[in-house]
């Protein structure tokens, strides 16, 4: 039985259009069943998320005829009125397993390797199952792409590292402290990225954090959302023999923390590892209280250079991907009697 895939993602559609596609959690089981009771297919599953909207489906006889009237009726369902392969896309058979495994396996997601798109794919065919509009076909198909995402997390690295600045400083913080469960953390301007890195730190198990801000209403504000607590700008020298961890994220045109500032701190604080997250440009800390014992300083390009870094690992991984989606495509299809469609495809081209 042929099977295919309409949508529209990221890749080929701008969020306005997307958005006119995408389906409320609650309305996907009447759409399922409103595309069978038309006789548009036998068995389909409908996979809506940010990113992309897809119809994978299984027919019986011409897929490409199939397809089209598929695409038709979601466009006029959906009232768009322009051309949809202009933002979207058709694939039949080989081509179309292959899609779903590469999606499965997170290398068509906006974030190379990211897992979110697994557990999306793996809720809506839950749904499409339960609801009586799935058939041998898509169940093997599947199936088969939770496993070939799995295989592909297995055998490479294409999850390798982390690729936001936050991560990024949170792996670093985890190298340097073995236990981030008794870390305390500060905050010292409350811009995005500092928050964004904060709440990282949080979720990962930091014991605490404070908040300092010249604003003080903000910091408060903050510190209120991440449990935490505040200090006024003028004060948060007073907490440092306690912490550990310091994101700083400030607007300042020069340094707010130097060598000799340092030095006289460390005095009176034990002696253990202080790392210290400098998000601001320009920059908040003197890069010379780097030499300091015990001292470990980041700056933003430092951070980026490691996500970066990761990003470039990832798509080395690729290929390694499309040779194991490929040869697990070719042994689906072998073992359907030749082809998804029952028609035998030359290998996909990329």
């Amino acid at each position: 039985m042929p099977f295919l895939v309409v949508g529209l993602s990221h890749r080929t559609a701008p969020v306005e259009v997307r958005e006119r596609f995408a389906y409320a959690e609650n309305a996907v089981p009447p759409a399922l069943a409103a595309f069978r009771s038309a006789g548009l297919v036998d068995s389909i599953v409908l996979v809506s998320t940010c990113n992309r909207v897809e119809l994978y489906a299984a027919v019986e006889g011409d897929a490409w005829a199939a397809a089209r009237r598929l695409r038709d009726h979601l466009a006029a369902e959906r009232r768009f009125t322009e051309d949809f392969a202009g933002v979207g896309y058709t694939h039949v058979g080989a081509a179309g397993l292959e899609h779903l495994f590469r999606v499965a396996a997170g290398l068509d997601s906006l974030v190379l390797g990211e897992t979110e798109i697994l557990g999306q794919l793996k809720k809506a065919y839950d749904v499409a199952l339960k609801g009586g509009h799935t058939a041998r076909e898509l169940n093997q198909a599947f199936q088969r792409a939770f496993s070939v995402a799995k295989q592909i997390r297995t055998e490479t690295q294409i999850q390798r590292g982390n690729t936001s600045i936050a991560s990024v400083a949170v792996e670093l913080a985890e190298k340097i402290f073995d236990d981030l469960g008794q870390r305390d953390v500060m905050v010292i301007g409350a811009g995005d990225t500092g928050e964004k890195t904060a709440r990282a730190l949080l979720s990962r198990g930091a014991r605490s954090v404070i908040v300092s801000n010249r604003s003080f209403d903000r910091a408060a504000e903050l510190a209120e959302e991440l449990g935490g607590r505040a200090v006024h700008f003028d004060d948060w020298e007073r907490e440092f023999a306690k912490i550990d961890i310091i994101v700083s994220s400030t607007s300042a045109p020069h340094h707010i923390m130097d060598r000799p500032m340092l030095e006289r701190m460390l005095r009176h604080r034990p002696a253990r590892p202080l790392l210290l997250i400098d998000l601001a440009v320009p920059r908040d800390i003197d890069p010379e209280v780097e030499k300091l014992g015990d001292v470990f300083l980041y700056n933003v390009d430092h951070l980026q250079a490691v996500a970066d870094g990761y990003t470039r690992q990832r798509r080395e991984e690729v290929a390694r991907c499309e040779v194991i989606i490929r040869s697990r495509v070719e042994a689906h299809l072998g073992g359907s009697h030749g082809s998804a469609d029952g028609v035998r495809y030359p290998r996909p081209a990329r």
